[in-house]
């Protein structure tokens, strides 16, 4: 079964820019727009589908 998600994109001077509607964090680039596509796939994957340990820890930081 395959998910659909909305890819929200633009174009800046070099590169393509887009990150997932439903997952406004998952932002890439690429340099065409199917490797956008793509990059925003692998991205999904390793953020959504990778297992987090129960045993995890978090910290705030400065941006």
């Amino acid at each position: 079964m395959s998910n659909k998600l909305t890819m929200i994109y633009w174009k800046n001077e070099k590169f393509w820019l887009g990150k997932l509607k439903e997952y406004p964090e998952i932002m890439t680039q690429g340099e065409s727009l199917e490797e956008l596509e793509e990059n925003l796939r692998d991205a999904y994957h390793e953020m959504i589908l990778e297992d987090v340990p129960s045993q995890y820890q978090s910290k705030l930081i400065a941006v």
